[in-house]
């Protein structure tokens, strides 16, 4: 998903990023404080090379838990060193101290009253190495961030949202459509030509229709698709069980990775004015997480000068607060097109109600040096992509667009 850029007329540094998981480094800031007190354990800990899933099975497997036990305020990527902080339910301080699990590193444990969810951190701190760069290449990625730092960064969700086959999207749609067949075949079905061969030859039994062969030789390192697939061998080949047999973490993923494609599709269109409001824009408030419809651009404007306040783009739902005038008629047309209505996200056994997204972010606090490659640090808000940045920066298309 080659994406457009905001600094497409300065010319990037290159480079290479994530050459060894230490030269990407990424530590949630908190939001609050544990009050040392409370029913749920709350543990920082330093992960190298793990995704948070992963993580979170690990520990839940240590401590006899369920994976659900365990609360986490953002996701982190895996090709990386990472540290975030983890609520974990049914469990003493003591236990949790003592875990010791490869490539975990227990940093604190402390206590507070609720569990933590989605969202639940002021942002993230990065500290990044471009590497394969000389030091003649700083002027070129001051100039990158000075624009950045002036017009914000363009709030696209990376394509970790889109997982390694690069379809999560697309299986997101199914569910909001109801299309079973159609799911079981992107979930199970259709080898790609990345993927190891006995996982290509997997999937081809699926979509020749061999259930049981294809469950005989299904990779264990596959145990979701595993259940999902079993299940629909016990109902006799029917792929409308696929979305029972579907873990509820594993839905919502799927539906926000297909809300997220439709808001990239936005901005992509919105690039050139990102920073300038429209009337009938629902505006974004940083400060506060609320948004409003814009009734006159030009009396708030002032305000998006000085950050308070963003144009946004819609995460889809029944509830989504949906923009007027011209990025009103935006938004309904891409839904339009698909032959789809908000109304269509109430998918079953999710609670989804939609959101607002706002279109750029504020990067703060960045700095650069030379440090056996051009060493980058800066703050971003939750949910915000740091490779999003060093993608303005480097000028890559083929590099990867990793999340937080």
């Amino acid at each position: 998903m080659n994406l457009p850029y905001l600094t497409t007329d300065l010319p990037g540094i290159g480079g290479q990023l994530k050459t060894e998981p230490e030269d990407f480094f990424v530590e949630e800031i908190p939001l609050y404080p544990p009050a040392g007190q409370g029913q749920h354990v709350y543990v920082e800990i330093e992960k190298r090379g793990l995704s948070t899933y992963v993580a979170i099975k690990m520990i839940a497997r240590a401590l006899n838990i369920s994976p659900g036990d365990i609360g986490h305020a953002g996701l982190k990527d895996a090709q990386a060193v990472t540290r975030q902080t983890l609520s974990i339910d049914r469990v003493t301080p003591e236990a949790v101290a003592a875990l010791n699990i490869p490539h975990i590193k227990i940093l604190r444990v402390n206590r507070h009253y609720n569990k933590l969810k989605i969202g639940h951190l002021a942002g993230n701190r990065f500290v990044i190495r471009v590497r394969q760069v000389t030091p003649e290449v700083l002027p070129r990625a001051e100039a990158i961030v000075a624009m950045l730092m002036q017009k914000g960064v363009p709030n696209f969700f990376g394509e970790q949202r889109f997982g390694h086959r690069e379809n999560t999207h697309l299986l997101g749609e199914t569910l909001v459509r109801r299309d079973a067949a159609e799911f079981v075949a992107q979930y199970l079905g259709r080898p790609q030509p990345h993927e190891a061969p006995h996982i290509q030859a997997a999937r081809q039994l699926i979509d020749e229709g061999h259930w049981n062969e294809a469950l005989a030789q299904w990779p264990s390192n596959l145990p979701d698709e595993r259940r999902v697939l079993a299940a629909i061998l016990r109902a006799g080949g029917q792929p409308e069980v696929a979305f029972d047999a579907l873990e509820v973490k594993l839905k919502s993923f799927f539906v926000s990775a297909f809300q997220s494609q439709l808001f990239n599709e936005l901005l992509v269109n919105r690039l050139d004015t990102l920073d300038r409001l429209e009337n009938g824009d629902v505006a974004y408030i940083h400060g506060r997480g609320a948004a409003f419809v814009v009734g006159n651009a030009a009396a708030e404007q002032p305000r998006a000068d000085r950050f308070e306040i963003s144009p946004s783009g819609p995460l889809f739902g029944p509830k989504t607060l949906m923009a007027e005038g011209e990025p009103g008629q935006r938004e309904r047309a891409i839904l339009a097109a698909k032959g789809l209505t908000i109304e269509d996200f109430k998918v079953p056994g999710l609670k989804l109600e939609g959101a607002r997204r706002p279109f750029r972010i504020n990067l703060k606090q960045a700095k650069m040096e030379w440090d056996e490659g051009l060493l980058i640090s800066f703050e971003l808000q939750p949910g915000a992509y740091a490779t999003t940045v060093m993608a303005e920066i480097m000028k890559n298309h083929d590099k990867e667009r990793a999340g937080p």
